[in-house]
């Protein structure tokens, strides 16, 4: 596969997620094609190595696991990890809202975003809806409006002429999100409209009524390549769906003798501490099941390593200051390792020098991130994986502009690295 090619299918893979439901559904539906086999936690299990084998929970969270033919016990396995969530605007449960003869939906902020550019952008509503049927039976469906049906409108520069001077969010206030008019008749029912959408995407379910729902907003503007000379990826998620696209490519090409594992968690942008988030059971419980002894279990623990893949900040031409002067990662410059002496990152000197000779001999360009050190440092899945299962970790991503923005821009090549050093870890024999 060409890099070209690499790319249309990452930005389709993203575009085609706009929640963290979505992306694992699609990514549900690519393994399965590719011949993995779904499992449930509440069945019990017989596992059989040479098998390729899936496991979800919430809908929003990935367990990919390919049994390999040496011994767990002295290989080992070969583990990726990544997240499937990203900054966002949800919808609140009682959302409507009205003001001066506008229908609005208020909304709550979901990790750190970056707010100012969510203004003046079309928005799209999708996530999961709970619903009832005609026999008074429960379902939990996806949902993707997958059209503009929103804005935030900014504030014309007239009406605040130190905006550009000066200009704080107030996200009770400033983010509620403009869907149109209020009707005539002055009623204004969100579940009513949400019902509707349902119906039109779920044709087959005699629904009744929504029950509940999660929902996110999201820039109905697809993913795209930019630069004089396409050098560069825009688009919605790069952090961190582009790690869960890249993890899962990679394990599609895996060989089959090492056992290889791919976990997408949720919950990581606001502090992983879920039952499907990172600081949850779902990776410790899936690994019990498959070593239900205690000293098999320590032992394969101990000769496996996790790779946890996750982006880094890419030095901004504008902003260099912003930066360490020796660690400041270049766009198409490969994945970059992240160092925190606060551990932070969960990379130590061993899986530093793991990951660093991996990318060497497979002719991959490699780099470091340490932020500097008068600035606060983010946190990964890395060290709360690594404290859950007392395993070797290494933090490594692509490094990206606009992290936590409504778009972010990453390098067109450096997924590609990823992809090609993480494909020769999971077909390394020895670490």
């Amino acid at each position: 596969m060409s890099v070209a090619s690499f790319n249309d299918d990452l930005l389709a893979f993203i575009n085609a997620s706009p929640t963290p439901f979505h992306a694992v559904a699609n990514m549900r539906d690519t393994l399965l094609q590719a011949g993995f086999i779904e499992l449930h936690e509440g069945n019990a299990w017989h596992l059989q190595a040479g098998q390729r084998y899936l496991l979800t929970r919430n809908d929003s969270s990935i367990i990919a696991f390919v049994y390999g033919k040496q011994s767990l016990m002295e290989a080992g396995i070969r583990m990726v990890g990544a997240h499937t969530d990203s900054p966002c605007l949800r919808v609140k449960p009682n959302p409507d809202i009205k003001s001066a003869g506008y229908a609005q939906l208020g909304v709550e902020v979901y990790g750190g975003v970056l707010l100012n550019p969510w203004f003046d952008r079309e928005l799209s509503l999708a996530g999961r809806v709970s619903v009832l049927d005609a026999k008074g039976h429960l379902h939990h469906v996806l949902v993707n409006f997958n059209r503009p049906v929103g804005m935030i409108p900014n504030l014309a520069i007239h009406l605040d002429r130190d905006a550009n001077k000066n200009h704080s969010i107030n996200a009770q206030t400033d983010l509620p999100v403009m869907l149109g008019l209020v009707p005539a008749d002055g009623k204004l029912d969100f579940t009513e409209v949400l019902l509707q959408q349902v119906w039109a995407e779920h044709s087959e379910l005699d629904i009744t009524r929504i029950v509940d729902f999660e929902l996110s907003f999201y820039d109905i503007q697809p993913g795209t390549m930019y630069g004089i000379n396409n050098e560069f990826i825009a688009a919605a998620r790069l952090d961190n769906l582009l790690s869960c696209f890249v993890g899962m490519q990679a394990l599609l090409e895996a060989d089959g003798e090492q056992s290889c594992l791919l976990i997408c968690n949720d919950h990581e942008e606001v502090g992983s501490g879920s039952a499907c988030g990172a600081d949850g059971t779902m990776l410790n419980n899936f690994l019990q099941r498959l070593l239900p002894g205690n000293e098999d279990f320590i032992r394969a623990i101990n000769h496996s390593l996790l790779v946890s893949a996750d982006n880094a900040h890419g030095i901004h031409p504008n902003f260099v200051d912003k930066h360490d002067t020796n660690h400041g990662p270049m766009l198409n410059a490969g994945p970059v390792i992240k160092i925190n002496a606060k551990q932070r990152y969960a990379s130590n000197s061993e899986t530093q020098a793991i990951f660093r000779v991996l990318c060497e001999n497979n002719n991959i360009p490699v780099q470091s991130f340490v932020v500097r050190s008068d600035m606060a440092c983010g946190s990964t899945i890395g060290p709360i994986t690594a404290s859950i299962l007392g395993v070797r970790t290494v933090d490594v991503g692509v490094p990206t502009f606009a992290m936590h923005s409504i778009r972010e821009t990453a390098g067109s090549q450096d997924a590609w690295y990823l992809c090609q050093v993480l494909g020769a870890f999971f077909r390394k024999e020895k670490i």
